[in-house]
């Protein structure tokens, strides 16, 4: 694996234990780790150089950034705020 791509490969790995989760065990820690990893590619975008984020760098790094920070707060919220039936 190229060494550029490991940022995206971490981020894909949290996703996708984050899916498992939701898939295999409950959908509230599954959603929280799904947001955890869109705040993960946001603190990666903002702080690696572009050169060396790969795939995570689809757009300007602060639109990038934003957008992954309202997503990934929003996701880890709304988990929170629906109650367990």
């Amino acid at each position: 694996m190229r060494p550029r791509q490991l940022p995206i490969a971490a981020v894909l790995c949290v996703l996708a234990a984050g899916l498992g989760l939701a898939a295999f065990v409950d959908w509230q820690p599954g959603t929280i780790v799904t947001g955890v990893a869109m705040l993960l590619a946001a603190g990666l975008r903002l702080t690696l150089p572009t050169r060396q984020v790969g795939l995570l760098a689809v757009r300007s790094r602060g639109v990038d950034a934003g957008v992954l920070l309202v997503l990934g707060f929003a996701t880890v919220l709304l988990a929170n705020a629906i109650p367990e039936a």
